[in-house]
């Protein structure tokens, strides 16, 4: 039916269809993940299908009595919002109208009957921000800082002994009875970053004030800022709440909390680092209830796709994802393990920290204070009697040496690494001292990847762009020649909305370059051949390098030019 309207072409159909029965997923979720259709051409095609009615919610006002009915909790969680109520009826706009558990809650909850319509995800996340919590975080900053004695005044920078910082710390502002607004402070700050879907908190301490940026799709934005005499105050309370030490101001602590916000729990990570003007505080927020641990999720090509598949489910060797922090290596592992956690299956990690805990398998934190490292721990798993294991980091050759040895006994184990490239990690375990003929016989795939932005959706636009200019930024004749249609190669970018804090983009996804160990390059890695080699037979038997991965991205409408520059820059072609 798609294909005879005109929605999408039967190759496209077909390439889906192959990528469905390979991985699973709902068609429609593949098709959008693809480019292959605009979302809002989608469902309406499937009100028309469906006979159910399709509400555009775009600059739609929603009666304050009537968002009272549905909890903001409920409304994130299950993707609706209520929209008009006419006698006993509810209209609601939805993700997925279809789903019958949510409709027979929500009637149990509201005591309405549910009239379901379609909405689009990313109108009806926009809906939700806007009519929920209608205050916006300076606004609920201020009202804070009513609350406190010295008001918004300002304090002048006074030189203090780097060790002490500035300001006042919690203990002092209890005194004062300023505590409980320092609390509502902090938790501001989290709550916000959290609405906005960031992954990182960086509470930074200068001279003059204190900086506040969340890093939202790996770039940091500015938010509002308390004032710097509260920094000190700040810094104590996630000191208390990560269970740091309050009065050590001169070494860096890290520490972990857990928060339950909107009835789901949401554990931070706590960075903290003395610094001349005070100490700054990085949070890295790890949400599980957005995880996504389907390997389709991830972003990779078909044939990339097939090959991680093949590889992760080995008997027995070594799968090694690499790229820098920030990259999405956590994600990738975790969704292999996922796929790979069966009941007759023992599957042990030993991680630092644990980023996210996965329901019937082992986890260990590495702990060095009690001597407790990746390779003490993979020592111990080897007695584990262990079908599957996964070692956060390979850093030395001590622990390298004993994955090599984990994978020769016959256990699968996954890793990660920090190198450029795939190939390059061959170079890297071969500087740890490994022999080149135990690499060559344990190692199955390196993945390297990174993390692109994505278009808004909600303000996406096509744009004609001059073959040249790709040519200058280093995109091949040979690919360009592929994606000109009609004399012509059009791209896609965002013109910047309230969803997507007018940057024009909105959530990230994976490149990936897989190098699949194959008996050529068993035998260049007993050579001791240079990774150029490596490389050039790797592509040569099919290889995607990042730089191809994020162009097939950008010419499938789904990032920017700048976005493949940004990331892929130091790939050469």
């Amino acid at each position: 039916m798609l294909v005879t309207s005109g929605l999408i072409t039967a190759a496209q159909l077909n390439e889906v269809l192959d990528m469905q029965r390979t991985s699973g997923g709902k068609l429609g979720q593949l098709l959008l993940h693809k480019g292959y259709i605009e979302e809002r051409k989608l469902l309406e095609f499937l009100s028309k299908q469906f006979g159910i009615e399709f509400v555009d919610l775009h600059g739609r006002e929603i009666k304050e009595d009537i968002l009272k009915i549905i909890p903001e909790n409920i409304a994130r969680r299950y993707g609706l919002i209520a929209v008009e109520k006419a006698e006993n009826k509810l209209k609601v706009a939805m993700e997925d109208p279809l789903n019958i558990v949510v409709l027979d809650d929500l009637k149990m909850m509201t005591g309405y009957d549910i009239k379901p319509v379609f909405g689009a995800e990313s109108d009806i996340a926009a809906a939700i921000d806007k009519n929920y919590g209608s205050k916006t975080s300076k606004e609920a900053l201020d009202e804070i800082l009513k609350k406190t004695s010295g008001g918004t005044t300002e304090v002048s920078l006074v030189q203090e002994d780097s060790s002490k910082g500035g300001g006042e710390d919690l203990i002092s502002l209890e005194e004062k009875g300023e505590a409980a607004p320092i609390v509502q402070m902090v938790n501001l700050i989290i709550s916000s970053a959290i609405k906005a879907h960031a992954s990182d908190i960086h509470i930074e301490p200068t001279y003059k004030d204190t900086k506040v940026r969340f890093r939202i799709d790996g770039v940091l934005h500015a938010q509002p800022s308390p004032p710097k005499k509260f920094h000190n105050a700040i810094i104590s309370r996630l000191k208390i709440m990560a269970t740091l030490d309050i009065s050590e101001r001169r070494l860096p602590q890290d520490g972990r909390t857990k928060l339950k916000i909107d009835d789901h729990e949401i554990d931070l990570r706590v960075s903290i680092l003395p610094c001349g003007p005070g100490e700054k505080v990085v949070m890295r927020i790890l949400d599980s209830s957005g995880l996504k641990l389907r390997l389709e999720d991830l972003g990779m090509e078909p044939e990339n796709l097939a090959i991680f598949s093949k590889c992760i489910k080995a008997p027995h060797g070594i799968n090694l994802i690499t790229g820098p922090t920030g990259s999405g290596k956590s994600t990738t592992l975790y969704s292999a393990l996922a796929t790979l956690n069966e009941p007759d299956v023992n599957i042990v990690t030993i991680e630092d920290p644990i980023e996210y805990q996965l329901e019937g398998i082992n986890q260990v934190m590495v702990n060095a204070d009690v001597g407790l490292t990746f390779a003490a721990g993979l020592r111990s798993f080897l007695r584990q009697d262990p079908d599957i294991i996964m070692v956060g980091e390979i850093r030395d050759f001590e622990t390298m040496s004993t994955a090599i040895n984990a994978a020769m006994t016959g256990h699968l184990v996954f890793s990660t690494l920090h190198t450029n490239d795939a190939p390059g990690a061959i170079t890297r375990i071969g500087m740890m001292g490994v022999e080149p003929f135990l690499t060559s016989s344990t190692l199955l795939m390196v993945v390297a990847q990174r993390l692109v932005r994505g278009i808004c959706k909600n303000c996406k636009e096509t744009y004609e762009v001059k073959p040249e200019l790709l040519v200058s930024l280093g995109v091949s004749r040979a690919i360009l020649d592929k994606n000109v249609k009609n004399g012509k190669i059009i791209l896609s970018r965002g013109r910047g909305c309230d969803l997507c804090a007018k940057t024009g983009y909105k959530g990230r996804m994976g490149i990936h370059e897989i190098l699949e160990v194959s008996d050529q390059i068993r035998s260049l890695i007993i050579e001791k051949a240079h990774v150029s080699k490596i490389k050039e037979a790797a592509r040569k038997n099919g290889m995607i390098t990042l730089r191809e991965s994020a162009l097939r991205k950008l010419f499938a409408g789904m990032t920017t030019v700048e976005e493949v520059i940004r990331v892929t820059g130091s790939d050469v072609d």
